[in-house]
């Protein structure tokens, strides 16, 4: 099968990695988007494995789109009828603009692709299928770009990042598919103590969770809420046999300590339960705690946190300085040994972390430019210059 698993620009490094490591081949990166071919086994896999993806998309074919009337003559060409029940509603979604190759707006796309499937079904003379943009079981991609149009259809259904287990509440949550980014970019593999001291919602913690224990993050998805499950060839027995291998992958126990912490009593028990529905609570270890007080759990280890800036911190420009001074000398003084990983706001004073980080890796955090500012932190550490 060829494959496009989508993510944020800025992410899909991470992806790359992930779809080396579970064993993806031809891989291709492009914009916001990953091209990747896997056996059907794999691709089963795949939706239940993958921690950074967006979504996942089947390729159907690539055609000349220069104009309405071909784009509409090419899709008419592809066996719809072959790929789904006339009996399943569908809806098409249009990406890109392509203005020099055809002037053509996602709204004529979007007619053209699903006119061009119902005139199929209706040809092979059966039942035509409804357009049902409110809960379909098919989803058609039309990527248009250059006088071509690639067609794809969504096997992921809902959002990969949606788990399940985030509750609502927080000011700043992080998407969970950014969370599992962070980590990757971080290092971890779960074998060593991992530490949130700003837990906030939880979703950095209950992430590493997953990992530590070899958990995929999609295992919980229930029966047709993936699309491949409503297409034509769907080979049911394989698909369980994949989620048995899958959850029989899962460990006992973590290979080493995941904990969270917060000042917030508030956060820490919304952390907890997200942690309870994502079935993971049970690896971490919650505290109610200023970073600044909190006595390392470990000789060494990893730090992962996103840094809370505005709403968050609820003071002016000084406290949040303040803050981030703090947030460096606990680094400096108390966790000689540990490695640390710092999701800031550009907009934010990281500087005053006054530690070198040994790399920075720039991403967004929803519409909020960030830096991901990695440490080695050893005895002696000195403030930056």
């Amino acid at each position: 099968m060829l494959l496009i698993a989508t993510c944020p620009e800025e992410t899909k490094s991470a992806l790359v990695l992930e779809l080396e490591s579970l064993g993806a081949t031809a891989i291709a990166p492009t914009f916001r988007a990953v091209a990747f071919e896997a056996s059907e086994a794999l691709f089963y896999e795949l939706h239940l494995k993958l921690r950074t993806a967006s979504r996942i998309l089947r390729v159907i074919k690539e055609v000349p789109a220069k104009s309405p009337e071909m784009l509409h003559s090419q899709a008419r060409r592809i066996r719809w009828h072959e790929l789904f029940d006339a009996r399943h509603g569908f809806v098409v979604e249009s990406l890109g603009a392509d203005v020099e190759g055809g002037g053509m707006a996602p709204k004529q796309v979007i007619t053209q692709v699903r006119e061009s499937i119902r005139d199929v079904f209706r040809r092979e003379g059966g039942r035509v299928p409804p357009v049902d943009t409110k809960d379909p079981k098919v989803c058609v991609v039309a990527h248009l770009s250059r006088g071509r149009c690639m067609l794809s259809l969504d096997t992921s259904g809902k959002s990969l990042h949606k788990r399940g287990y985030r509750e609502p509440g927080h000011p700043a949550p992080l998407k969970e598919t950014l969370a599992a980014a962070i980590l990757l970019f971080s290092g971890y593999d779960g074998t060593q103590p991992f530490l949130d001291p700003m837990c906030g919602s939880g979703t950095l913690a209950i992430e590493a969770a997953m990992i530590a224990v070899r958990k995929a993050p999609q295992i919980h998805r229930k029966k047709g809420e993936f699309f491949f499950e409503w297409l034509n060839g769907f080979d049911r027995a394989l698909w369980r046999t994949t989620q048995d291998r899958v959850r029989a992958e899962k460990l006992e126990a973590p290979l080493a300590p995941v904990f969270a912490s917060d000042i917030e009593p508030k956060y820490v028990a919304m952390a907890r339960k997200s942690a309870l529905d994502a079935r993971v609570e049970k690896y971490i270890g919650f505290d109610v705690a200023r970073f600044q007080d909190l006595t390392p759990p470990a000789p060494g280890g990893l730090i992962v946190t996103n840094l809370p800036y505005g709403d968050r911190i609820g003071g002016g420009e000084a406290d949040v300085r303040q803050l981030y001074e703090e947030v460096g000398d606990t680094l400096k003084q108390k966790f000689s040994g540990w490695r640390a990983a710092v999701l800031a706001a550009d907009a934010s004073p990281y500087r005053s972390i006054g530690l070198k980080p040994g790399r920075t890796i720039r991403l967004m955090n929803g519409s909020i430019p960030c830096r991901l500012l990695l440490f080695e932190l050893y005895a002696g550490s000195r403030r930056a210059a």
